[in-house]
């Protein structure tokens, strides 16, 4: 678990910063054009922090970047700091994936009019260990040079990344990402939108409310896991009882004195 960090601690690699710098339209534009290598007109954010929610019981999903351009491209782009366990990350792109077609199938269209999409994940380490700057994957055949066509793409941007050519403001933004000094007139734009995003008092109390919100529940989290490592010590202990001393699960519970609330939940462990 990342650590939480403070408001004058917040760079480009932190996604509540990410997420607001790239709310400047120009900025989010130009990014997707180097990135992608096509003419866009024009953007428009679905959600600043998109949240899809398919079905009442379904895992959600918080896009940070969610955008669509001019010609109906759909662009989820996140920042990524962490790997995680092995293929945790790849399946992470996966989901979302999957929960953006979801989206545009939830609103009643056909198969035929899923949009070409994009999961990018600007990673500050290399997800690959193969030093590419990027990583794009598209579905083919592998019995013929074939392309599924299937619309969707995905693109892993390694800030540690030594091989490959791409956009030589990507190559700098990239550097930026791994915290090294805004070069060129991208970067340093980027740069300059991450210093006026900081001195924004709104933007600041938004975060600082976000900060309470997430160490209450680190909070509540770190209760919670004391509370069940209390009821798996205490599950061994009256199960050791019970096979020395023949007990019943009652009888066991009596002799450690185990409260009513905590009976009700380990008695249909033992």
């Amino acid at each position: 678990m990342p650590p939480i960090k403070e408001w004058e601690e917040l760079t480009i690699q932190d996604n509540f910063l990410f997420q607001k710098v790239m709310q400047n339209k120009r900025l989010c534009q130009r990014l997707i054009q180097k990135l992608l290598h096509i003419k866009v007109k024009d953007i428009t954010y679905p959600a600043a922090e998109k949240s899809i929610v398919i079905g009442a019981v379904s895992k959600s999903v918080r896009l940070d970047l969610y955008v669509e351009t001019d010609k109906g491209v759909i662009l989820d782009i996140e920042m990524q700091v962490t790997a995680g366990k092995d293929g945790m990350l790849p399946h992470r792109m996966r989901y979302y994936q999957a929960m953006i077609d979801l989206e545009v199938l939830g609103k009643g269209q056909e198969y035929i009019d899923l949009k070409p999409s994009y999961v990018i994940f600007i990673c500050t380490f290399d997800p690959f260990d193969l030093g590419q700057k990027v990583y794009t994957f598209t579905n083919r055949c592998h019995e013929e040079n074939l392309e599924l066509a299937d619309g969707t793409t995905k693109m892993f941007l390694n800030a540690k990344g030594t091989v490959g050519e791409v956009d030589e403001d990507i190559e700098k933004f990239l550097a930026y990402v791994d915290g090294k000094a805004a070069e060129g007139k991208f970067t340093q734009d980027i740069a300059a939108e991450v210093e006026r995003v900081k001195l924004h008092k709104e933007t600041r109390l938004e975060y600082m409310t976000f900060l309470m919100e997430l160490k209450e529940q680190r909070r509540e989290g770190r209760e919670e896991g004391r509370a069940e490592g209390e009821a798996k010590t205490m599950v061994k202990a009256l199960r050791n009882l019970m096979k020395s001393m023949g007990l019943s699960k009652e009888a066991a519970m009596d002799t450690l004195g185990v409260e009513e609330e905590l009976r009700a939940k380990i008695a249909p462990l033992l």
